[in-house]
């Protein structure tokens, strides 16, 4: 860890000890593989006292202020968690992640976050209610969807919409394999965050995945999508999966009538 980063957790270690509301304050993160670098961010969970937490989720955007020098600060509702704060900080310019949570509610966590100051135990003994949990890939979800998203990009690309078709395969390879190849690798599935480093043995095909602006390319980078699905479902299939064959042929078959109508 750097001693921006070290810094900065001290002062808000410091910060939240002084205020009786919060119970303890945790790290998450690359602060728990102890892999942090210059380009990291904090990713702070401060747990609440669960009679004052609406007055301290009232008054969070001020708690922030005493941080550092704040830039800016917004919810985490575009990702699905309102409590977290996203903030930005000068001198030294670092993304700070703030997440306050009832001491009620943090054994259902994703991770086994890093517990850096509570009170008389009290987080920890939460913990014990409950293991971290993080959500995996639903593969027949997925399965159910998949053949249809397929068909999707293929009318994207036969009418042209490059843009659109270039984000749809994106999105298949941060939703879809992304997650479904660090599962295969025992990593979180977290997208492809880091999957470089976690999964370089597939880094040649997942460049494959990456379109350029021409037609041509955005259906090689479909079919190379399709070829790595079909893979990965084998390996992470259980008992009761079930696979939808006719969407199947369906769909590979009219991306590919698109596909002979351009070339």
């Amino acid at each position: 860890m750097l001693q921006v980063h070290e810094a900065f957790i001290a002062h808000a270690l410091a910060y939240f000890q002084r205020d009786e509301r919060i119970v303890g304050l945790a790290c998450a993160g690359s602060f728990i593989t102890k892999t942090m670098d210059e380009f990291s961010d904090i990713d702070f969970v401060v747990a609440v006292e669960p009679d004052r937490y609406e007055q301290v989720m009232a008054e969070r955007f001020g708690m922030v202020e005493h941080l550092g020098t704040l830039l800016s600060a917004f919810t985490g509702d575009h990702v699905g968690e309102p409590r977290v704060l996203i903030c930005l900080y000068d001198n030294p310019l670092l993304h700070v992640d703030v997440k306050f949570v009832s001491l009620d509610d943090i054994a259902h966590r994703v991770e086994n976050f890093s517990i850096l100051w509570e009170r008389s135990g009290r987080i920890s003994a939460k913990l014990k209610e409950e293991p971290a949990k993080f959500p995996l890939p639903d593969l027949q979800w997925i399965e159910e969807r998949f053949w249809v998203w397929i068909h999707y990009g293929a009318t994207k690309i036969g009418r042209g919409e490059i843009f659109e078709t270039i984000e749809f395969i994106s999105f298949l390879r941060q939703s879809v394999i992304g997650p479904l190849i660090l599962q295969k690798e025992g990593k979180q599935p977290k997208g492809v965050r880091k999957i470089e480093y976690d999964a370089p043995k597939y880094l040649d095909r997942l460049k494959a995945t990456v379109a350029s602006y021409d037609k041509g390319s955005c259906y090689s980078a479909i079919k190379m999508l399709i070829e790595l699905y079909k893979e990965l479902r084998e390996v992470h299939k259980f008992e009761s999966s079930r696979y939808n064959t006719q969407a199947e042929k369906a769909a590979v078959a009219y991306l590919d009538d698109v596909a002979k109508k351009y070339r």
